[in-house]
């Protein structure tokens, strides 16, 4: 894992950002600061409740903070129109879900290529079929996703988001669908887009194991940052975690 003290360049940040729901009794986040560093996997930890979806959504562009800025790179996302919002998701932005979001009518190969093609590319079959490599599916192109299992639909929805060559892939709860064998391999492909390509991944997890793969770990509670962890462990973070259950 790479060293903190070699993350000098932040990816994502998040400055004083508050959100508030219509109807809410109040903030779901409160004035929280945060920086997700480049060339590094953050995790983000916390009880139910806590904010880390909507955390996760305001750094990726999905949702509009209250207040607050929310920069991506040097672009304050909090300011941008949705046309360039829905640009800056397209093309510098890579999202995984628990759920996969596959299109189930379209094959694996069809479903790496869907990003490229809504950006106006006609896709290049070497650089879909180089997407489903990296993730060891490059024999299974052509099967729709009732025709593979949840890790390799998750691996399928990794290639799509790699497809596209994002700066910062945020990944929600990306092990939560699965069992602990297939969970591990899909964090060891989201690790090795890091200390291998270089790339930056963002995570929301509950999973102590899956969180120790991450450089650091913010720790959420009630909306606020309560504290990172720079060297996570399993056994750092279950101590943590153990906490909020007493």
């Amino acid at each position: 894992m790479a060293l903190l003290t070699d993350m000098k360049v932040s990816a994502a940040r998040l400055v004083s950002v508050s959100k508030t729901y219509p109807g809410a009794t109040g903030p779901v986040l409160h004035e929280v600061t945060v920086e997700f560093p480049a060339r590094a996997m953050t995790a983000v930890m916390g009880p139910s409740g806590s904010g880390k979806t909507t955390l996760l959504h305001c750094a990726a562009g999905l949702d509009r903070p209250s207040a607050g800025q929310v920069l991506l790179g040097d672009t304050d996302l909090a300011v941008c129109d949705e046309e360039q919002l829905t640009r800056i998701r397209r093309q510098r932005v890579g999202f995984v879900f628990q759920q996969f979001n596959l299109l189930p009518m379209l094959t694996a190969y069809e479903n790496v290529a869907l990003p490229l093609r809504l950006n106006g590319h006609r896709p290049k079959r070497s650089v879909v079929q180089g997407a489903l490599a990296q993730v060891g599916l490059e024999k299974l192109t052509d099967r729709r996703p009732a025709q593979l299992s949840g890790g390799q639909q998750q691996r399928v929805a990794i290639a799509r988001t790699l497809v596209a060559e994002p700066e910062v892939v945020f990944a929600d709860e990306p092990t939560g669908s699965l069992d602990r064998a297939t969970g591990r391999q899909v964090m060891a492909l989201l690790r090795n887009l890091v200390d291998g390509a270089g790339g930056t991944v963002v995570m929301v997890t509950h999973d102590p194991v899956a969180a120790a793969y991450a450089d650091q770990v913010v720790y959420l509670v009630d909306g606020r940052v309560v504290g990172t962890d720079p060297a996570p462990t399993v056994e750092r973070i279950t101590a943590r975690l153990g906490r909020w259950d007493a």
